[in-house]
């Protein structure tokens, strides 16, 4: 369940995949307001944290020690859909 916030505008789309962008980007593991800072267009920091919030909820990120890590691997994921292996 996502957390309980609320939220004055919700992310369209186009912002929660430039969001995601910009984390795959990244070669170090940036806080929320680097990684805010970072994004190429203006964001509300309360709409991205519903973005930050949706995307740990899904799995894509993790944030640990105050530092937002993407985990996402949908190459990995392709690459094990596609083998001959079974997982047990």
């Amino acid at each position: 369940m996502m957390k309980s916030r609320q939220v004055l505008h919700y992310p369209r789309l186009d912002t929660v995949l430039m969001v995601e962008e910009t984390m795959q980007g990244t070669k170090e593991w940036p806080t929320k307001t680097e990684l805010w800072k970072m994004l190429p267009k203006q964001v509300m920091y309360q709409t991205f944290l519903v973005i930050l919030d949706y995307l740990e909820q899904s799995n894509k990120i993790v944030i640990k020690n105050k530092q937002v890590i993407w985990v996402w691997d949908p190459k990995g994921v392709k690459e094990y859909l596609d083998s001959s292996l079974i997982a047990r």
